[in-house]
C-alpha cells in the first residue's frame, strides 16, 4: 500500500501564502488508492486538496488540472474549479473548489446527466488525442494524434496496455489479427471530448442536485468509451442512457461494441491488479477472434 503524505503545518503555511486564504482546519476525505485528500476549511469558503509524493507520478496534478479545465471550459456539465497546483518540498498538490454534496435520486437527475454528457461529447476537434499524455489511475495514458477512431483506440489505448501486460507476465495471442478485425467494427465518428474514466466513483451530486464530474482522464476519443466504462461496473440508471441517445443518437450496434471499449479499462485493471481481470480480458479477446 502506498504511504500517503500528511497535511503538515509547513504545507498549511505555504498554501496560505500562495493562495491568500487562512486555513482554519483540515479534515481527511475519502479518496482513491493513489492520493490523500483533505477538506480545507477557511472563514469564507472551503477547498479540497489532493496530495502525493513528487517522485511517484510526475506532473500528475498538472495533467489532472488540464483535464478538469478542458471539461469545465465546455460549460456542458459541472466540474470543480482548479485553484492551482504545485510542489512543496517532497510533496505535490492540487487545490480545487469544494463541491458540497446534494441529494441523490432527485427526479430528473439521470435525464439531465444523459443530456449534459451528450453536450460534453459534442465538443470535438480535427484529430483524436489530446495536447499531452496523462494518466488513467496510476498508469500512463497516451494521447498522440490519430486520424481515425480505430487508429487512436488501437495505437494509443490497446497496444500500450497489452505491451505493459506482457511485461508483467500476462500474455495474449493473435493481437494483430484482433486489431485487423476491430478496425472494421469501430465506427468512423468524429473525436469527442470524453471524461475517460467515468465509473460511478468519478461523479458526484452537487448542491444543486445536478451531476458533477471529477478525476478525469480526458482525451478527444470515441465517445462510446465513456458509455462503455459506465456500464462496466454499473451505478448508472438506464434513464441516463436513454436521455443520452435521445439527445445524441449513437451509431448502429453500439451496444454490441460495449465489450470492445471495455477491454481498455479491463486491461488497465489487469496491469493494476491482475487476478480475474486477466481472464476477463482474454474472454473479450476470444469473443472477437472467434
Amino acid at each position: 500500500m502506498p504511504r500517503f503524505p500528511m497535511f503538515s503545518e509547513d504545507l498549511k503555511h505555504h498554501l496560505e501564502e500562495r493562495f491568500g486564504f487562512a486555513i482554519q482546519s483540515s479534515q481527511p476525505l475519502r479518496g482513491g488508492d493513489i492520493n490523500s485528500v483533505f477538506l480545507l476549511k477557511s472563514n469564507d469558503t472551503h477547498y479540497v486538496i489532493k496530495l502525493n509524493e513528487v517522485m511517484l507520478f510526475p506532473d500528475m496534478f498538472q495533467k489532472e488540472s488540464n483535464g478538469l479545465y478542458a471539461l469545465r471550459s465546455t460549460q456542458a456539465i459541472d466540474v470543480p474549479q482548479v485553484m492551482g497546483y504545485g510542489d512543496y518540498n517532497s510533496k505535490t498538490y492540487l487545490v480545487m473548489e469544494f463541491k458540497k454534496s446534494g441529494q441523490t435520486g432527485q427526479q430528473g437527475f439521470w435525464e439531465l446527466f444523459g443530456e449534459q454528457l451528450a453536450n460534453l461529447h459534442r465538443n470535438t476537434q480535427e484529430a483524436f488525442g489530446f495536447k499531452e499524455d496523462n494518466y488513467i489511475g496510476s498508469l500512463p495514458q497516451y494521447n498522440r494524434s490519430a486520424r481515425s477512431a480505430s487508429e487512436f483506440y488501437i495505437e494509443q489505448r490497446l497496444r500500450p496496455q497489452f505491451q505493459m501486460a506482457s511485461e508483467r507476465g500476462y500474455e495474449f495471442d493473435h493481437l494483430e489479427k484482433f486489431y485487423q478485425i476491430i478496425e472494421q467494427i469501430i465506427p468512423d465518428e468524429p473525436p469527442a471530448l470524453i471524461h475517460g474514466d467515468l465509473w460511478s466513483g468519478n461523479y458526484m451530486v452537487n448542491s444543486d442536485n445536478n451531476p458533477c464530474l471529477i478525476d478525469p482522464a480526458v482525451a478527444y476519443a470515441p465517445r462510446e468509451m465513456d458509455l462503455a466504462m459506465m456500464k462496466l461496473f454499473g451505478g448508472f440508471d438506464d434513464q441516463m442512457f436513454q436521455a443520452y441517445r435521445a439527445s445524441f443518437p449513437l451509431e448502429k450496434d453500439w451496444e454490441k461494441r460495449i465489450p470492445l471499449w471495455q477491454l481498455y479499462y479491463i486491461l488497465v485493471h489487469v496491469n493494476l491488479f491482475g487476478g480475474h481481470y486477466y481472464q476477463r480480458a482474454k474472454e473479450v479477446l476470444g469473443y472477437y477472434l472467434s
